[in-house]
C-alpha cells in the first residue's frame, strides 16, 4: 500500500494577495493595485513620522521614500531595509 500526501494547496497558492503596480502620488502617498483589482491610497507620512529609529526617519526624505521596489509582490525599500505587511497595505493604513 502506498499513500501520497500533496501538501501543495494550488487553490491557496493562486489567492495569495500580492502587488501587481504601485505608484508614488506625493507626500508619502502610494497608490496600490492588487492582484484581487481592489485599489488603495496608503499614506505614510504619519507611521514614518511617529518613527523614533533612524533607519525610518531617513524615509522623511521624500527622494529617499519614493524610490521603493514592487519586488515578489510587495512595496520593498533598499533591498527589505523597509517592508510592510501586505495585510496592513491593503487595509489602507500603517500603524506605527
Amino acid at each position: 500500500m502506498k499513500i501520497i500526501v500533496d501538501y501543495k494547496d494550488s487553490e491557496t497558492e493562486t489567492n495569495e494577495l500580492k502587488i501587481d503596480s504601485a505608484k508614488y502620488l506625493k507626500d508619502y502617498k502610494i497608490w496600490i493595485k492588487f492582484n484581487d483589482g481592489e485599489e488603495k491610497l496608503v499614506d505614510f507620512k504619519p507611521f514614518l513620522s511617529k518613527s523614533l529609529h533612524p533607519s525610518i526617519k531617513k524615509y522623511l526624505d521624500e527622494k529617499i521614500f519614493s524610490n521603493f521596489s514592487l519586488i515578489d509582490g510587495n512595496l520593498n525599500w533598499n533591498d527589505y531595509d523597509m517592508i510592510f505587511p501586505i495585510s496592513d497595505l491593503y487595509d489602507g493604513k500603517i500603524v506605527a
